[in-house]
Protein backbone atom coordinates (compact mmCIF):
# COMPACT_ATOMS: atom_id res chain seq x y z
CA UNK A 1 0.00 0.00 0.00
CA UNK A 2 1.05 3.18 -1.01
CA UNK A 3 1.95 5.85 1.78
CA UNK A 4 -0.24 8.35 0.04
CA UNK A 5 -3.35 5.21 0.61
CA UNK A 6 -2.33 5.23 4.09
CA UNK A 7 -2.81 8.97 5.21
CA UNK A 8 -7.03 8.13 3.65
CA UNK A 9 -9.46 8.13 6.10
CA UNK A 10 -13.07 7.89 6.61
CA UNK A 11 -14.25 11.81 6.99
CA UNK A 12 -17.90 10.93 6.56
CA UNK A 13 -20.62 8.08 6.26
CA UNK A 14 -24.17 8.20 5.64
CA UNK A 15 -26.50 5.16 5.66
CA UNK A 16 -30.57 4.19 4.53
CA UNK A 17 -31.59 0.80 5.39
CA UNK A 18 -28.30 -0.70 6.37
CA UNK A 19 -29.42 -3.16 9.09
CA UNK A 20 -30.16 -1.34 12.24
CA UNK A 21 -30.08 2.18 10.58
CA UNK A 22 -32.96 3.54 8.27
CA UNK A 23 -30.71 6.90 8.01
CA UNK A 24 -28.13 8.47 9.41
CA UNK A 25 -25.52 10.85 8.23
CA UNK A 26 -22.33 11.55 11.20
CA UNK A 27 -18.82 13.47 10.61
CA UNK A 28 -16.11 10.79 11.58
CA UNK A 29 -13.15 11.79 13.47
CA UNK A 30 -9.43 10.21 13.13
CA UNK A 31 -10.63 8.23 16.44
CA UNK A 32 -14.13 7.09 16.91
CA UNK A 33 -15.70 5.44 19.51
CA UNK A 34 -18.94 3.67 19.33
CA UNK A 35 -21.68 3.81 22.57
CA UNK A 36 -24.61 2.09 22.68
CA UNK A 37 -26.65 -0.37 24.58
CA UNK A 38 -26.94 -3.95 23.15
CA UNK A 39 -28.71 -4.80 19.92
CA UNK A 40 -28.20 -0.94 19.22
CA UNK A 41 -26.30 -1.58 15.74
CA UNK A 42 -22.72 -1.09 17.06
CA UNK A 43 -21.33 -3.94 15.26
CA UNK A 44 -23.40 -3.39 12.03
CA UNK A 45 -22.19 0.34 12.21
CA UNK A 46 -18.20 -1.40 12.05
CA UNK A 47 -19.22 -3.78 9.13
CA UNK A 48 -20.57 -1.24 6.91
CA UNK A 49 -16.67 -0.42 6.62
CA UNK A 50 -16.32 -3.90 6.52
CA UNK A 51 -18.33 -4.21 3.47
CA UNK A 52 -16.30 -1.64 1.50
CA UNK A 53 -13.39 -3.97 2.51
CA UNK A 54 -15.17 -6.73 0.93
CA UNK A 55 -16.43 -4.89 -2.00
CA UNK A 56 -12.60 -4.28 -3.23
CA UNK A 57 -10.34 -7.58 -1.89
CA UNK A 58 -9.02 -10.36 -3.62
CA UNK A 59 -11.91 -13.10 -3.48
CA UNK A 60 -14.72 -10.82 -2.50
CA UNK A 61 -16.47 -8.29 -4.82
CA UNK A 62 -20.36 -7.41 -4.51
CA UNK A 63 -21.94 -10.73 -4.47
CA UNK A 64 -19.87 -12.33 -2.18
CA UNK A 65 -19.95 -9.02 -0.30
CA UNK A 66 -23.69 -9.54 -0.35
CA UNK A 67 -23.81 -13.26 0.38
CA UNK A 68 -21.50 -13.22 3.46
CA UNK A 69 -24.06 -11.06 5.25
CA UNK A 70 -27.05 -13.56 4.42
CA UNK A 71 -28.64 -11.16 1.24
CA UNK A 72 -30.26 -8.19 0.56
CA UNK A 73 -33.15 -9.09 2.54
CA UNK A 74 -30.93 -9.68 5.72
CA UNK A 75 -29.14 -6.34 5.31
CA UNK A 76 -32.14 -4.34 4.71
CA UNK A 77 -33.34 -2.17 7.79
CA UNK A 78 -36.54 -3.97 9.36
CA UNK A 79 -38.03 0.12 9.53
CA UNK A 80 -37.37 0.55 5.71
CA UNK A 81 -40.87 1.31 4.07
CA UNK A 82 -41.41 3.72 0.87
CA UNK A 83 -37.61 3.74 -0.27
CA UNK A 84 -36.72 -0.28 -0.21
CA UNK A 85 -32.83 0.81 -1.74
CA UNK A 86 -30.00 -0.16 0.94
CA UNK A 87 -27.76 3.39 0.21
CA UNK A 88 -24.39 4.01 1.82
CA UNK A 89 -22.03 7.16 0.77
CA UNK A 90 -18.23 7.81 2.57
CA UNK A 91 -16.74 10.61 2.21
CA UNK A 92 -12.64 9.36 2.09
CA UNK A 93 -10.23 12.43 2.55
CA UNK A 94 -6.51 12.71 3.67
CA UNK A 95 -5.51 14.28 7.12
CA UNK A 96 -3.63 17.21 5.58
CA UNK A 97 -4.76 17.59 1.97
CA UNK A 98 -7.40 19.00 -0.16
CA UNK A 99 -8.01 15.74 -1.64
CA UNK A 100 -11.41 14.14 -1.35
CA UNK A 101 -13.31 11.08 -2.29
CA UNK A 102 -16.91 10.40 -2.13
CA UNK A 103 -18.38 6.46 -2.79
CA UNK A 104 -21.75 6.24 -3.22
CA UNK A 105 -23.44 3.00 -3.69
CA UNK A 106 -27.41 2.07 -3.82
CA UNK A 107 -28.79 -1.50 -4.19
CA UNK A 108 -31.87 -3.93 -4.25
CA UNK A 109 -32.56 -7.42 -5.06
CA UNK A 110 -34.35 -8.33 -8.09
CA UNK A 111 -37.29 -10.68 -8.83
CA UNK A 112 -34.68 -13.95 -8.15
CA UNK A 113 -33.64 -12.31 -5.39
CA UNK A 114 -30.20 -11.56 -6.72
CA UNK A 115 -28.71 -8.37 -5.36
CA UNK A 116 -28.20 -5.82 -8.30
CA UNK A 117 -26.59 -1.94 -8.24
CA UNK A 118 -29.18 0.76 -8.40
CA UNK A 119 -26.47 4.10 -8.49
CA UNK A 120 -22.69 3.50 -8.16
CA UNK A 121 -21.42 7.01 -7.94
CA UNK A 122 -17.52 8.03 -7.45
CA UNK A 123 -16.54 11.77 -7.07
CA UNK A 124 -13.05 13.01 -6.50
CA UNK A 125 -12.70 16.85 -5.86
CA UNK A 126 -16.05 17.48 -7.07
CA UNK A 127 -15.33 15.88 -10.43
CA UNK A 128 -17.70 12.88 -11.55
CA UNK A 129 -15.78 9.80 -12.44
CA UNK A 130 -18.53 7.46 -12.30
CA UNK A 131 -22.12 7.32 -12.51
CA UNK A 132 -23.67 4.16 -12.78
CA UNK A 133 -26.04 2.76 -14.41
CA UNK A 134 -24.52 4.48 -17.45
CA UNK A 135 -25.50 3.55 -21.23
CA UNK A 136 -23.25 -0.29 -21.26
CA UNK A 137 -25.40 -0.97 -17.71
CA UNK A 138 -28.94 -0.20 -19.83
CA UNK A 139 -27.67 -2.26 -22.95
CA UNK A 140 -26.63 -5.44 -20.56
CA UNK A 141 -28.61 -5.48 -17.00
CA UNK A 142 -26.25 -8.22 -15.88
CA UNK A 143 -23.87 -5.83 -15.40
CA UNK A 144 -25.22 -4.14 -12.62
CA UNK A 145 -24.19 -7.25 -10.39
CA UNK A 146 -20.55 -6.12 -10.19
CA UNK A 147 -19.58 -2.55 -8.78
CA UNK A 148 -16.78 -1.10 -10.95
CA UNK A 149 -14.94 -0.49 -7.87
CA UNK A 150 -14.08 -4.22 -7.42
CA UNK A 151 -13.08 -4.31 -11.77
CA UNK A 152 -9.56 -3.67 -12.51
CA UNK A 153 -10.28 -3.44 -15.95
CA UNK A 154 -12.16 -0.16 -15.23
CA UNK A 155 -11.51 1.14 -11.88
CA UNK A 156 -7.86 2.53 -12.81
CA UNK A 157 -9.26 6.50 -12.36
CA UNK A 158 -10.18 5.37 -8.68
CA UNK A 159 -8.10 2.53 -7.96
CA UNK A 160 -6.39 4.48 -4.72
CA UNK A 161 -10.11 4.88 -3.57
CA UNK A 162 -10.40 0.94 -4.22
CA UNK A 163 -6.84 -0.29 -2.55
CA UNK A 164 -8.02 2.52 0.75
CA UNK A 165 -11.31 0.38 0.86
CA UNK A 166 -9.30 -2.61 0.80
CA UNK A 167 -6.71 -1.71 3.31
CA UNK A 168 -8.88 -1.46 6.15
CA UNK A 169 -8.35 -4.64 8.95
CA UNK A 170 -11.25 -5.34 11.77
CA UNK A 171 -9.93 -7.11 14.44
CA UNK A 172 -11.69 -9.03 17.49
CA UNK A 173 -9.72 -11.69 18.67
CA UNK A 174 -11.56 -14.42 20.20
CA UNK A 175 -8.69 -16.42 22.58
CA UNK A 176 -10.52 -20.32 21.60
CA UNK A 177 -9.43 -19.63 18.27
CA UNK A 178 -5.72 -18.01 18.88
CA UNK A 179 -5.54 -21.45 20.80
CA UNK A 180 -6.96 -23.79 18.79
CA UNK A 181 -5.71 -22.20 15.25
CA UNK A 182 -6.85 -25.62 13.45
CA UNK A 183 -10.47 -23.93 13.50
CA UNK A 184 -9.51 -21.37 11.06
CA UNK A 185 -7.18 -22.91 8.29
CA UNK A 186 -7.48 -21.29 5.12
CA UNK A 187 -8.33 -18.20 6.61
CA UNK A 188 -6.00 -15.72 6.01
CA UNK A 189 -6.52 -12.16 7.60
CA UNK A 190 -9.02 -13.91 10.26
CA UNK A 191 -10.54 -11.46 11.93
CA UNK A 192 -11.68 -13.25 14.96
CA UNK A 193 -7.51 -14.24 15.21
CA UNK A 194 -7.44 -17.83 13.72
CA UNK A 195 -4.41 -17.11 12.06
CA UNK A 196 -3.32 -14.81 14.41
CA UNK A 197 0.14 -16.87 15.51
CA UNK A 198 0.66 -17.38 11.58
CA UNK A 199 0.57 -13.83 10.73
CA UNK A 200 3.02 -13.22 13.84
CA UNK A 201 5.14 -16.31 12.27
CA UNK A 202 5.17 -14.31 8.57
CA UNK A 203 6.68 -11.16 9.53
CA UNK A 204 9.90 -10.27 8.73
CA UNK A 205 12.40 -11.79 11.22
CA UNK A 206 13.68 -8.37 12.56
CA UNK A 207 9.92 -6.72 12.88
CA UNK A 208 8.59 -9.37 14.62
CA UNK A 209 11.53 -9.76 17.27
CA UNK A 210 11.07 -5.79 17.63
CA UNK A 211 7.44 -6.17 17.94
CA UNK A 212 7.38 -9.12 20.40
CA UNK A 213 10.05 -7.17 22.48
CA UNK A 214 7.83 -4.24 22.81
CA UNK A 215 4.73 -6.12 23.31
CA UNK A 216 6.97 -8.05 26.40
CA UNK A 217 7.48 -4.94 27.65
CA UNK A 218 4.10 -3.72 27.48
CA UNK A 219 2.55 -7.13 29.01
CA UNK A 220 4.59 -6.61 32.27
CA UNK A 221 2.67 -3.74 33.11
CA UNK A 222 -0.67 -5.99 33.43
CA UNK A 223 1.35 -9.38 34.07
CA UNK A 224 4.60 -8.65 36.13
CA UNK A 225 5.71 -11.73 36.28
CA UNK A 226 6.74 -12.14 32.23
CA UNK A 227 10.24 -12.30 31.73
CA UNK A 228 9.88 -13.15 27.42
CA UNK A 229 7.80 -13.88 24.60
CA UNK A 230 9.21 -15.52 21.72
CA UNK A 231 7.51 -17.21 18.48
CA UNK A 232 8.51 -20.88 17.15
CA UNK A 233 7.40 -23.44 15.21
CA UNK A 234 6.15 -26.79 16.54
CA UNK A 235 7.12 -30.34 15.24
CA UNK A 236 4.99 -30.09 12.38
CA UNK A 237 5.70 -26.90 11.54
CA UNK A 238 3.08 -24.99 13.39
CA UNK A 239 3.38 -21.40 15.04
CA UNK A 240 3.09 -21.03 18.59
CA UNK A 241 4.18 -18.22 21.06
CA UNK A 242 5.61 -18.70 24.58
CA UNK A 243 6.20 -16.70 27.65
CA UNK A 244 8.84 -17.00 30.46
CA UNK A 245 7.61 -16.36 33.50
CA UNK A 246 9.11 -15.69 36.84
CA UNK A 247 8.31 -17.15 40.19
CA UNK A 248 10.06 -18.99 43.37
CA UNK A 249 12.27 -21.36 40.73
CA UNK A 250 15.30 -20.07 40.02
CA UNK A 251 14.82 -20.16 35.98
CA UNK A 252 11.12 -19.59 35.82
CA UNK A 253 9.10 -21.60 33.42
CA UNK A 254 7.48 -21.32 29.86
CA UNK A 255 4.24 -21.60 29.51
CA UNK A 256 2.32 -21.89 25.58
CA UNK A 257 -0.53 -19.63 24.06
CA UNK A 258 -2.98 -22.48 24.94
CA UNK A 259 -1.87 -21.93 28.90
CA UNK A 260 -2.41 -17.62 28.12
CA UNK A 261 -5.08 -16.26 29.83
CA UNK A 262 -7.98 -14.38 27.51
CA UNK A 263 -7.01 -11.31 28.66
CA UNK A 264 -2.95 -11.87 28.34
CA UNK A 265 -3.85 -12.94 24.30
CA UNK A 266 -6.51 -10.59 23.55
CA UNK A 267 -4.10 -7.67 24.77
CA UNK A 268 -1.00 -9.03 22.98
CA UNK A 269 -3.65 -8.90 19.75
CA UNK A 270 -4.15 -5.46 20.59
CA UNK A 271 -0.80 -4.42 21.24
CA UNK A 272 0.20 -6.70 18.09
CA UNK A 273 -2.26 -5.04 15.52
CA UNK A 274 -1.58 -1.44 17.04
CA UNK A 275 2.20 -1.89 15.92
CA UNK A 276 1.23 -2.46 12.57
CA UNK A 277 0.46 0.40 9.51
CA UNK A 278 -2.53 0.30 7.09
CA UNK A 279 -5.78 1.85 6.80
CA UNK A 280 -8.47 2.22 9.30
CA UNK A 281 -8.81 -0.17 12.15
CA UNK A 282 -11.94 -1.38 13.44
CA UNK A 283 -12.05 -3.00 16.99
CA UNK A 284 -14.94 -4.81 18.64
CA UNK A 285 -15.08 -3.95 22.33
CA UNK A 286 -11.58 -3.83 23.09
CA UNK A 287 -12.24 -3.85 26.76
CA UNK A 288 -13.43 -7.79 26.48
CA UNK A 289 -11.38 -9.70 28.93
CA UNK A 290 -9.15 -6.86 30.85
CA UNK A 291 -8.56 -5.44 33.70
CA UNK A 292 -10.34 -2.27 34.43
CA UNK A 293 -6.88 -0.17 35.25
CA UNK A 294 -5.86 -1.69 32.17
CA UNK A 295 -8.84 -0.43 30.07
CA UNK A 296 -8.12 3.03 31.84
CA UNK A 297 -5.16 3.79 29.54
CA UNK A 298 -6.10 2.19 25.83
CA UNK A 299 -7.79 5.33 24.64
CA UNK A 300 -3.97 7.16 25.44
CA UNK A 301 -2.39 4.14 23.81
CA UNK A 302 -4.32 3.91 20.48
CA UNK A 303 -3.55 8.29 20.42
CA UNK A 304 0.21 7.38 20.44
CA UNK A 305 0.13 4.74 18.12
CA UNK A 306 -2.06 7.59 16.04
CA UNK A 307 0.53 9.90 16.31
CA UNK A 308 3.22 7.80 14.99
CA UNK A 309 1.18 6.20 11.99
CA UNK A 310 -1.66 8.30 11.52
CA UNK A 311 -4.18 5.33 11.35
CA UNK A 312 -7.87 6.01 11.95
CA UNK A 313 -9.55 3.61 14.76
CA UNK A 314 -12.65 3.09 14.60
CA UNK A 315 -14.09 1.20 17.85
CA UNK A 316 -17.04 0.11 19.56
CA UNK A 317 -17.20 -0.17 23.37
CA UNK A 318 -19.47 -0.44 26.58
CA UNK A 319 -16.99 0.34 29.16
CA UNK A 320 -16.80 3.58 31.40
CA UNK A 321 -13.39 2.99 32.27
CA UNK A 322 -11.94 3.55 28.63
CA UNK A 323 -14.22 6.69 27.98
CA UNK A 324 -12.80 7.82 31.49
CA UNK A 325 -9.49 9.34 29.52
CA UNK A 326 -9.56 12.68 29.47
CA UNK A 327 -8.18 13.03 26.28
CA UNK A 328 -11.37 12.27 24.59
CA UNK A 329 -13.20 14.37 22.60
CA UNK A 330 -17.01 15.23 22.39
CA UNK A 331 -17.10 14.78 18.88
CA UNK A 332 -15.06 11.64 18.72
CA UNK A 333 -17.99 9.53 20.64
CA UNK A 334 -21.04 8.28 18.97
CA UNK A 335 -24.43 7.37 20.65
CA UNK A 336 -26.24 4.91 19.10
CA UNK A 337 -29.53 5.15 20.49
CA UNK A 338 -32.45 2.11 18.96
CA UNK A 339 -36.00 3.49 18.28
CA UNK A 340 -39.01 1.82 16.94
CA UNK A 341 -37.63 3.58 13.34
CA UNK A 342 -34.21 2.18 13.54
CA UNK A 343 -31.36 3.33 15.53
CA UNK A 344 -30.15 7.03 15.74
CA UNK A 345 -26.59 7.94 15.70
CA UNK A 346 -25.78 11.43 17.10
CA UNK A 347 -22.07 12.90 18.36
CA UNK A 348 -22.17 12.95 22.26
CA UNK A 349 -21.42 17.25 22.24
CA UNK A 350 -25.10 17.51 20.50
CA UNK A 351 -26.57 16.95 23.80
CA UNK A 352 -26.52 20.09 25.98
CA UNK A 353 -27.16 17.66 28.62
CA UNK A 354 -23.55 15.84 28.13
CA UNK A 355 -21.89 19.32 27.69
CA UNK A 356 -23.76 20.82 31.01
CA UNK A 357 -22.04 17.45 33.08
CA UNK A 358 -18.76 17.54 31.89
CA UNK A 359 -18.98 21.43 32.68
CA UNK A 360 -19.70 20.58 36.18
CA UNK A 361 -17.31 18.14 36.54
CA UNK A 362 -18.45 15.11 35.58
CA UNK A 363 -16.25 12.60 33.17
CA UNK A 364 -16.96 11.78 30.02
CA UNK A 365 -18.24 8.42 31.03
CA UNK A 366 -20.38 9.46 33.62
CA UNK A 367 -22.14 11.99 31.14
CA UNK A 368 -22.31 9.27 28.32
CA UNK A 369 -22.89 5.60 29.81
CA UNK A 370 -25.75 6.30 31.48
CA UNK A 371 -27.59 7.75 28.50
CA UNK A 372 -27.02 4.07 27.23
CA UNK A 373 -28.53 2.20 30.06
CA UNK A 374 -31.49 0.25 29.16
CA UNK A 375 -34.32 1.87 30.94
CA UNK A 376 -35.50 -1.28 32.38
CA UNK A 377 -32.36 -3.30 33.73
CA UNK A 378 -33.23 -3.52 37.07
CA UNK A 379 -35.68 -6.44 36.13
CA UNK A 380 -33.06 -8.62 35.75
CA UNK A 381 -32.52 -9.42 39.30
CA UNK A 382 -36.64 -10.60 39.07
CA UNK A 383 -35.18 -13.66 37.05
CA UNK A 384 -34.80 -16.15 39.73
CA UNK A 385 -38.62 -15.72 40.49
CA UNK A 386 -39.81 -16.66 37.06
Amino acid sequence: MSEKTESLRFSSLRLQNWKNFARIEVDLQNRVFLVGPNAAGKSNLLDVFRFLRDLASPGGGFQEAIRRRGGVSAIRCLAARRYPDIELRVVVEPRQANTRWEYELAFKQDAQRRARISKEKVVRDGRVLLMRPNDDDKQDPARLTQTHLEQVNVNRSFRELASFFESVRYLHIVPQLVREPDRSVGRPNDPFGGDFLEQIAKTQERTRLARLSRIRDALRVAVPQLAEIEQYRGGRGTPHLRGKYEHWRPQGAWQTEDQFSDGTLRLMGLLWVAMEGGGPLLLEEPELSLHPEIVRYLSQMFARVQRRTGRQIILSTHSPDLLRDEGIGLDEVLLLRPGSEGTEVTPAGAFQEIRDLLQGGLSLADAVIPKTRPARADQLTLFGDL
